[in-house]
């Protein structure tokens, strides 16, 4: 999917969001296409605005994978947005919302498996689109996370000693638990393995979603604890948002050389897709980058 900017509002501030996705250098070299996929929709009322993003990761092994990403964004966008469109306020109980980001997936999952069916008809089943999927919606006040599979999200909320601070989602499971194993839209289990956050912070005004292509550069282990974000990476990208160059085009072109350069392409030659968003935009940005 192509570099798109657009625009939501969450109490009374603007999100500007930009999001691509690249081949990775594996996929270059065996004439494959990407499978990764990203999406985006802005739904409720004025003022009270909520951001849905979404990112997709389909499975290199499966034949039919980039249609099941594709699907899963679609799918996605759509349900979530249209469930969270009615709650537009800070909720009074996380638990309101993770019910309706439980709700949504499980919409999703079980669409996901009837038009994957009827795709395939007689020649395969929904595990040839097999894929991961990850939302993260922006509301006022507050930010839901659900997430199947490997992908991830940062927060940039609050300072210390005038340096922001960045927060990883989903937070790592217990060691052992699941191990390395990736769960896709197709598994059986999908619905027991998500993961489902909910945040309240009024803070909250930087966030980025990314596909596992990217989790040695965006993500450290430095502190012993498990994974966390890395900083510098995270504020850089964020930046670049925050402060816009004159010609949005140039902007998307550079997320695109970021991606594809040779030091991330050293830490993981997979597709990469990643999601950036900044609230309080200092410029509107329209859709239409392509």
């Amino acid at each position: 999917m192509s570099g798109v900017v657009g625009t939501g509002r969450s109490q009374g501030a603007t999100w500007r969001v930009h999001g691509l996705s690249v081949r990775g250098y594996r996929h270059v070299q065996q004439g494959l296409p990407c499978q990764d996929a990203w999406g985006q929709v802005c739904v409720g009322p004025h003022g009270a605005r909520v951001t849905v993003l979404a990112v997709a990761d389909g499975a290199g092994s499966r034949p039919r994978s980039e249609e099941g990403a594709h699907l899963a964004i679609r799918l996605a966008t759509s349900v979530f947005g249209r469930r969270l469109a009615s709650f537009p306020t800070v909720p009074g109980e996380g638990d309101t919302l993770a019910r309706l980001q439980r709700d949504a997936f499980r919409e999703v999952v079980d669409t996901f498996l009837d038009d994957t069916r009827e795709l395939a008809g007689d020649r395969g089943g929904p595990e040839d689109f097999a894929t991961t999927l990850t939302v993260l919606a922006l509301g006022p006040g507050w930010v839901g996370h659900t997430s199947l599979g490997d992908g991830f999200a940062v927060l940039r909320a609050g300072e210390t000693d005038g340096a922001p601070q960045f927060h990883l989602l989903p937070q790592p499971e217990p060691p052992g638990e699941y191990g390395n194993e990736t769960t896709f839209l197709s598994s059986p289990d999908a619905a027991s393995r998500v993961r489902i956050d909910c945040v309240r912070d009024d803070g909250v005004d930087g966030v980025l979603l990314s596909t596992d292509g990217l989790a040695q550069a965006a993500l450290s282990t430095t502190d012993g604890r498990g994974p966390a974000p890395n900083r510098s990476f995270a504020a850089s990208v964020l930046r670049a948002l925050d402060r816009p160059g004159p010609d949005p085009q140039a902007d998307a072109e550079d997320l695109g050389a970021l991606l594809r350069s040779h030091r991330l392409t050293a830490l993981n030659a997979d597709d990469k897709t990643l999601v950036r968003a900044v609230r309080g935009a200092r410029r509107e940005w329209g859709r239409g980058l392509s």
